[in-house]
């Protein structure tokens, strides 16, 4: 049973995972399976990792809006397990359905990108988990970007330019601003790496939307156990504020091995912030930002 289980599991990643570059350490399975306890209810249950999801208005189409969902199976036995997925228009999701072989008490989970296209209007749309045994719905409230509540992170899911960008791979740079912290995606969408090995200097842009207050800049470099910040993480980078027009550069860090690295300075009044790439660990040199926080 656990060879079907695996063999099932591995399948459905591969025909729903995207592709990565061999050189760089490939993401996580785009669907897992996980074990658990069967209640014996003889029902497949909805899951999401959220009880609503916020989607803003106007961000790069690379970066849509994620949210975990899944299912668990309450039959007695193991079986072929599917849930339907279904959102409102003009609201467009990543998958219209979820399909695995589970055991009894066993949980699938996927990430689910929701993208927003430039017609929607602002207000709450409907994403909903079917099951034959139940119907999860999960609202979608759509924002403007001047009205989200950035938690004081004022380059959440602002535009982000790099110094260079790799052609059909899933390190966009606007991934770099949109809230997740996590290295568990790498290669899968979440987080920047750049297209130029060995040549520096590597830059990200992150326009604030106007004037802002800035004291603080907090940079999310890879770290994982089998990836870890000191052999693939950035350890040398310059912080650069854009203040009347002129870059100036407010924080430096050298010598890092951490996975997190926060920067604090004297405040200044700034329009953008740019993170500016001078050497990372490891031999093959690359820049690998997975979030810049700017407070």
């Amino acid at each position: 049973m656990m060879r079907k289980l695996a063999a099932a599991a591995l399948a459905v990643a591969l025909t729903t995972g995207a592709a990565w570059d061999p050189e760089e350490p490939p993401s996580s399975a785009s669907v897992k399976v996980r074990p658990g306890v069967s209640k014996g209810t003889g029902k497949l249950i909805p899951r999401a990792g959220a009880d609503r999801l916020v989607a803003p208005l106007g961000v790069d189409p690379a970066c849509p809006a994620k949210i975990e969902i899944g299912m668990r199976s309450d039959a007695k036995k193991a079986a072929y397990a599917t849930m339907n997925v279904e959102i409102d228009a003009p609201l467009t999701a990543s998958r219209t359905m979820l399909t695995s072989y589970l055991p009894a008490g066993y949980e699938v989970g996927a990430k689910l990108l929701v993208a927003v296209p430039p017609e929607a209007k602002e207000g709450t749309y409907g994403l909903s988990l079917r099951t034959p045994a139940q119907t999860l719905r999960v609202p979608v409230e759509v924002v403007a970007l001047d009205r989200l509540d950035n938690g004081g992170n004022l380059a959440l899911r602002r535009p982000v330019a790099a110094s260079s960008q790799h052609t059909n791979a899933n390190y966009p740079p606007c991934s770099v601003a949109d809230g997740d912290r996590s290295s568990n995606g790498w290669a899968g969408g979440n987080g920047w790496n750049d297209a130029t090995a060995r040549a520096w200097p590597d830059t990200v842009t992150i326009a604030l939307g106007g004037p802002k207050q800035v004291s603080r800049v907090d940079l999310y470099t890879l770290d994982t156990e089998r990836y870890p910040a000191s052999r693939y993480g950035v350890r040398d980078w310059d912080v650069q504020a854009q203040v009347s027009g002129q870059w100036q550069t407010v924080a430096q860090v050298r010598g890092n091995t951490a996975g997190n690295v926060r920067s604090d300075f004297a405040p200044v009044t700034a329009d953008a912030v740019r993170i500016v790439a001078l050497a990372s660990n490891g031999a093959n040199d690359y820049t690998r930002i997975i979030e810049v926080e700017v407070r």
